[in-house]
């Protein structure tokens, strides 16, 4: 599934969705796309992360109350965010 969506490839290589657990919750992580005229090969147009912390992971960075190993994971997934919703 990963090869075929360029947004995990945009930048850095994100090859498992476990990269950014919830941290108080080890349930899987579960991300939905939305996509134009909603075929998968068509651009996708918006995502949603549930059961994730990337955005707590981004907030708390410099707290230190994480590993860093799992504060780089969440910034890799954004940045690879950033460059998809600027290049497609």
């Amino acid at each position: 599934m990963f090869d075929r969506l360029p947004i995990f490839h945009s930048f850095f290589e994100i090859n498992s969705f476990d990269i950014v657990p919830q941290a108080y919750d080890r349930g899987q992580p579960v991300f939905r796309g939305l996509f134009e005229d909603n075929d998968r090969g068509k651009r996708l147009i918006a995502i949603a992360n549930y059961n994730t912390d990337i955005s707590e992971y981004w907030e708390f960075s410099p707290t230190g109350l994480r590993p860093i190993e799992e504060w780089n994971e969440a910034y890799k997934l954004g940045v690879n965010y950033i460059v998809y919703g600027m290049t497609h």
